[in-house]
């Protein structure tokens, strides 16, 4: 069945559900349609009367539909994709531009913060979504509103605050297959008439969907407990003061990075599954040594710490503050290779601290004149250690071509004299061959011919093997079952802003808005590198004729892992105009033009040569001017709801990364493009029936001279909609709420490269095109039931119901060694829910 006869046979989801404080305005007790109040501008206002993209849902729709995590909720906001590989490693994309990196000093594109406060370190940016007031998504540069990291847009999750004068509490407890157990509580207990106390946590487990078929636990499981306490002190009547205190540790199971190219094997060499991205892995969960043995998996810490105050200092004047310290660390073991046998293992060990601190303040002269001005100092100090160990024989298996030995041999055989004393000299010399006729052939076939081109370098060949003999026989006996190395990179950002917004209306209908930010950043860009011994496998890929400390991948830095480090500074301007037509209160027409900026970087990479200085790179800073136009209204009473949007956005120096030998670098990919449209409806169609639709077209692409000239973005789909319904009828006593959703999405690529072109660079090609997601839905049902007049309800769920097979990822670390590795997405899960709220 095509996903649109899905999705028309649907009804479609409801925007939200009953009021939260004075933040959600129901149409009727009812009605699951709501207006959520919001405050990208810094001031509360109706999404009606902004004059940009915003989304906004409330904490109340997030649990009646079961929204948890980022993921969920992006499939039902236009334009806005979370990919989540794990905890550690997430991807949050809006309108195509996308923020995954982990390298330390790379700069995000989309800003993700909590009660204002920046958690856009993509290690620590992935929470969980518990005891939520409300999340707004708000689309295009805003880097005026939310800062240096949103130059495609912010999305800004705001927490429920103790709440003074009032006792509440609610609890939640979810169980299903997989062995998935969530237990939720919050309570808000006053302490006096000026003070208030609230505390929230959620545990949540569920056991891996992947199959392990060697030893250890099944692959992407989830093991999350996360915690929060809040203090409110409002001791006169015009000054409040919120104290946040969050926590999240995170230790699930290792992620399913899957080879596309090896068979699942035992210890033996035999067969045990298939090539399948959806089916089970046997990956190599431990070595001994390295990291300690530890197995596949995750521990990640995160915390913070923050401080809000609001002061009233007039009638017209407030003045904001907003201080925060976070601090995490985030260590994941993973099986890069993807298949059973131990070639090489890696991890990531990243870890961070940061301290910031704005004041702002805001100006409103009734509805003629809003206006606020801040300044704000932010540090970030962060750092990654990736160290890796490779089995060398394995590593000269493969890139000589033999995967059959790695499928069918045991591991013991690469120890074995057959291997060190056979394969690995023939192949050493057979690799030196080839090396040396391509490049004789290459360098005469033009001027002379196939034939004696072909000739002559056989013989150019035959005469180097014969005169370095020796040497290679000793680059083979040299080969290590346990060589490491490690890299660590650094990142320190310094940096002060000062920024301005005027809002001003002429008429009762038209108004004006303008806005600026100047930014001012101080930075340090710092790489290590080292290597337990000499790799004689890396000197011979390197063609190095001799030399100590030689590495596969990291070449270690002067002394065997100084720490070299690179300053510079970074001044930028962004800026935003817009202009509003409002013809009556519940319609509004605008457009607007903004000027995004994301800083310039500097990466690091290991040095060319051992014991070297680091390769610094410069990205200089990405410009997008943007284009959008849009229009909102509320008719019929406001039972219906529509807003659409068309825009463009045009980027100069627009900053990739890609894989050079091994690693990880920024580079400037040269322009882009992007034009859209994205549309939102809901609809109370009956009193017992509410309809809810989204749709984005999104056509993002590398455009002009750009190495990627012609890609897709990655993580883009060009198509994206939601649908889904609330369907309520009495029955038993109380009320059944039947909320059917389906969600789709177009094709999308994994990388900038759209799996071509850099990947040759690669320590070996990979010129299979199989690292896209091809177009797939997926349909979630929820039943709950509300028993008239009381404070519980019980629900059951299951989602993806028809077990769509997709993937979350594609390529990886894997893909350098022309083997790219494939992360499974979620099969169908169900379950029940027993829900109570007291207030």
């Amino acid at each position: 069945m095509s996903v649109y006869k899905n999705a028309v046979s649907l009804a479609v989801l409801a925007v939200a559900m009953t009021p939260v404080g004075a933040l959600a305005e129901a149409i009727d007790d009812q009605s699951l349609i709501e207006t959520v109040v919001v405050t990208a501008q810094k001031r509360e206002q109706n999404p009606v009367d902004v004059p940009m993209a915003i989304t906004a849902y409330s904490g109340k729709f997030m649990t009646d539909v079961g929204i948890q995590e980022f993921d969920k909720l992006s499939l039902f906001v236009p334009g806005f994709v979370v990919q989540n590989q794990s905890p550690n490693n997430p991807g949050f994309g809006l309108r195509g531009l996308t923020l995954d990196s982990g390298e330390a000093a790379q700069e995000p594109r989309v800003s993700v913060f909590e009660d204002d406060v920046s958690i856009s370190t993509t290690r620590a940016t992935y929470i969980e979504l518990f005891d939520i007031e409300r999340v707004e998504v708000v689309k295009g540069p805003q880097t005026t509103l939310f800062g240096r990291a949103a130059l495609m847009g912010g999305v800004n999750v705001i927490q429920n605050k103790a709440k003074i004068g009032k006792y509440d509490y609610a609890a939640s407890l979810e169980t299903g297959d997989y062995n998935y157990h969530m237990l939720e509580g919050m309570v808000n207990l006053p302490v006096s008439d000026s003070v208030a106390v609230r505390l929230a946590a959620r545990y949540k487990m569920r056991n891996g969907y992947i199959e392990n078929l060697g030893d250890g636990d099944d692959y992407n499981s989830v093991d999350t407990l996360a915690g929060r306490l809040s203090v409110a002190w409002k001791p006169i009547e015009n000054f409040t003061l919120d104290v946040i205190v969050n926590g999240e540790v995170d230790r699930p199971s290792g992620t399913s990075f899957k080879s596309g190219t090896f068979y699942p094997a035992d210890v033996n060499g035999t067969i045990v599954g298939n090539l399948g991205h959806t089916s089970g892995a046997a990956l190599t969960d431990h070595i001994a040594g390295f990291e300690n043995g530890k197995s596949l998996g995750l521990s990640r810490k995160v915390w913070d710490v923050k401080g809000l105050t609001d002061y009233k200092i007039g009638p017209q004047l407030t003045l904001s503050t907003v201080t925060a310290y976070r601090r995490f660390d985030s260590l994941e073991v993973f099986d890069p290779d993807g298949f059973a046998q131990p070639m090489l293992q890696s991890a990531e060990d990243e870890r961070g601290d940061q301290f910031s601190h704005e004041m702002r303040l805001n100006y409103d002269y009734g509805d003629r004149l809003t206006a606020f001005g801040g300044v704000s100092y932010f540090y970030s100090n962060v750092s990654q250690r990736v160290p890796l160990q490779f089995n060398e024989n394995m590593a000269l298996a493969l890139i000589s071509g033999q995967s059959a030995l790695l499928q069918y041999q045991p591991a013991s055989f690469f120890s074995s004299s057959t291997f060190t004393g056979g394969y690995a000299p023939a192949l050493i010399k057979g690799i030196a061959k080839a090396t040396v006729y391509s490049k004789y052939y290459n360098a005469m076939v033009g001027n002379y011919g196939a034939a004696a081109a072909a000739a002559y370098a056989t013989s150019q060949a035959t005469a180097y093997v014969t005169a370095n003999n020796a040497i290679l026989n000793a680059v083979a006996a040299g080969l290590k079952s346990n060589h490491w190395e490690e890299a660590t990179n650094y990142g320190k950002t310094k940096s002060v802003d000062l920024y301005g917004d005027v809002t001003y209306r002429l008429t009762d209908q038209f108004e004006l808005n303008a806005g600026a930010r100047y930014t001012h950043d101080d930075k340090t860009t710092s790489f290590a590198a080292q290597t337990a011994d000499t790799s004689y496998l890396g000197m011979f890929l390197k063609n190095a004729a001799s030399g100590t400390g030689w590495g596969i991948i990291y070449q270690p830095t002067k002394n065997n892992g100084d720490k070299i480090s690179r300053d510079f500074s970074d001044d930028g301007l962004s800026w935003r105009f817009s202009a509003r037509y409002a013809p009556e209160d519940n319609t509004s027409f605008y457009a607007t033009y903004a000027r995004g900026r994301r800083p310039e970087v500097l990466s690091a990479k290991s040095p060319t040569a051992p014991n070297g200085d680091p390769t610094f790179t410069p990205a200089p800073a990405e410009l997008v001017d943007s284009y959008e136009i849009g229009a909102k209204t509320f008719a019929m009473d406001g039972k219906l709801r529509l807003d659409a949007a068309l825009y463009f956005y045009d980027y100069t120096n627009f900053q990739s990364s890609r894989l050079e030998s091994g690693e990880f670098v920024s580079f400037n990919a040269g322009k882009a493009e992007a034009y859209g449209f994205e549309s939102t409806m809901e609809w109370a169609v009956a009193d017992r029936a509410d309809l809810f639709a989204t749709y984005t077209y999104n056509r993002a692409r590398f455009v002009g001279a750009s190495i990627y000239q012609g890609n897709k973005f990655r993580l883009n789909p060009d198509h994206k909609f939601s649908v889904g319904a609330s369907i309520r009828q009495d029955l038993f006593g109380g009320t059944f709420n039947f909320l059917p959703t389906y969600t789709w999405q177009s094709k999308i690529y994994f990388d900038d490269d759209d799996d071509i072109a850099s990947e040759q660079d690669n320590l070996i090609a990979d010129t299979k095109l199989d690292e896209f997601q091809k177009p797939y839905g997926l349909l979630n049902l929820r039943l709950t039931w509300q028993p008239e007049g009381r404070p519980w309800s019980i629900s059951a769920y299951a989602s993806n119901v028809l077990d769509q097979k997709y993937i979350k990822d594609a390529g990886n670390s894997g893909d350098n060694l022309g083997i790219p590795t494939f992360i499974a997405g979620e099969p169908r899960f169900f379950g029940m829910s027993i829900s109570l709220k007291m207030q």
